[in-house]
């Protein structure tokens, strides 16, 4: 379950050709601030929430924030709380990591990591657990919470999700994107009919399924992650603030 935990502090893209970590595009406009909490489930039971908060700072600053927590019977075993936070910058019309941070605390696997992106030096300083080593970088290289912001990014600004550069402590990972096509899922907060991205990785059977809501501005309404063991866990959002749907939800019938 810890795994999981991990993988979805995590879940919730930028070109047409190649690797890229931006949207190029003409009249983009910089996303909307909004909070959104999404309950977590693994073999039918809830286990944990997800908080998902991004506020503006100033002009063309942001801070995206992720909370998880666990709940229920899971709570009793372990009070496991990850935090995680992006400050980002929106700068011609793209998203751009400047400092990155992961906390988790609450059991063994207690953790502290942080990366600093210095677009000037070329230069990304990663940190885990007060021990800290450069590695080089690219204009394009995100963050790992910053990624799943620009899905949103990008697909309302029609970018369709390839691939993205993001930095992992162990050094630059690249993520690849597939479109499967659109679905109508249902929600606490209605039927929406979405669009679903598919994160994989050649050779590997571990999968993770977005499904984006076009009403709620390509919000991940549902997230599915699949293990290596085949074992399936799933977010489905619960509560939204700060984005409207642009028109009402789908039926699904």
């Amino acid at each position: 379950m810890y795994k999981l935990l991990h993988f979805f502090s995590f879940f919730f893209l930028i070109v047409i050709t190649g690797v890229s970590g931006v949207t190029r595009a003409q009249n983009i406009s910089p996303p909307a601030p909004f909070e959104a909490e999404y309950s977590l489930y693994t073999k039918g039971t809830k286990v944990a929430r997800v908080n998902r908060r991004l506020v503006k700072l100033d002009d063309d600053r942001y801070e995206y924030r992720s909370e998880t927590r666990t709940t229920g019977l899971a709570a009793l075993i372990s009070k496991v709380r990850i935090i995680e936070t992006s400050i980002l910058i929106f700068q011609g019309e793209v998203l751009r990591s400047e400092y990155y941070s992961y906390a988790r605390s609450g059991d063994k696997k207690k953790r502290d990591v942080s990366i600093e992106f210095n677009r000037q030096t070329k230069k990304i300083k990663n940190t885990l657990n007060g021990d800290f080593w450069p590695m080089p970088t690219a204009p394009t290289v995100m963050d790992k919470l910053l990624y799943q912001l620009a899905i949103m990014h990008d697909l309302k600004n029609g970018r369709t999700p390839v691939s993205y550069l993001i930095a992992d402590r162990k050094g630059i990972k690249t993520y690849n994107f597939e479109k499967l096509g659109e679905e109508i899922v249902k929600t606490p907060l209605g039927n929406y009919n979405s669009i679903k991205i598919l994160r994989h990785k050649p050779g590997s059977n571990r999968k993770s399924i977005f499904w984006c809501a076009p009403e709620l501005d390509f919000l991940p309404i549902k997230v599915e992650h699949t293990e290596k063991d085949g074992s399936t866990t799933r977010a489905v959002i619960k509560s939204l603030q700060g984005i409207n749907p642009h028109f009402p939800p789908g039926d699904a019938g």
